[in-house]
């Protein structure tokens, strides 16, 4: 990774993270919230990056990621498409969880839930991924960056990178509540939250 800096944004809220619903890899569109999440977070990279031209710009394949970015990059005064995709920043699937909200998979599945919540960095829902596969596919995008890079992803990847970079505790970064309003920045294994 060479020393690059990381600027992480979660991408804005949709319907389903308001409802606590596991979205996975299903492509939810951004809500009213999330889009002036993304305007908010593209003010704010214009005010913390003083050259963007150094800067790579990439996000996940999925809509919501994409659409935080293009917005980001609109309210920075820059091109909204010019920025890359990367299939390895796709969030975790949950497999079969996937559109069950909290409550119902807490209700439905009480044992299940309690050994998600004692071990969350290797739970994998029936179907998906755990945070543990999600950083080995991860890890290779990270290894290969070369400069600056402002990224558009997801709550999981997200978890990973701060228990890569930052040495946290595999079940603790599992458990974090990832900002989808706040940027975070990782440099030389510091995280600022802007």
């Amino acid at each position: 990774m060479g020393g690059a800096t990381i600027y992480f944004i979660r991408h804005g809220q949709t319907a389903w993270n308001a409802e606590l619903r596991f979205q996975g890899q299903r492509d939810v569109p951004l809500n009213d919230i999330g889009l002036a999440q993304a305007r908010d977070n593209g003010r704010r990279l214009a005010r913390l990056l003083s050259d963007v031209a150094r800067v790579d710009f990439v996000a996940s394949p999925l809509g919501r990621a994409r659409a935080t970015m293009e917005i980001m990059r609109q309210a920075m005064g820059l091109d909204p498409a010019g920025y890359r995709i990367d299939e390895r920043l796709v969030e975790a699937s949950y497999g079969t969880l996937e559109g069950t909200t909290l409550a119902e998979f807490k209700a439905r599945f009480p044992e299940v839930h309690r050994h998600r919540k004692r071990e969350r960095w290797h739970f994998r829902p029936p179907g998906g991924e755990s945070h543990a596969m999600v950083l080995e596919r991860v890890l290779p995008w990270l290894h290969a960056l070369e400069r600056d890079t402002v990224v558009s992803a997801h709550g999981v990847v997200g978890r990973v990178l701060r228990h890569h970079l930052l040495g946290i505790e595999p079940n603790a970064a599992a458990a974090y509540a990832f900002p989808q309003d706040r940027i975070c920045v990782w440099r030389d294994g510091v995280e600022t939250l802007v």
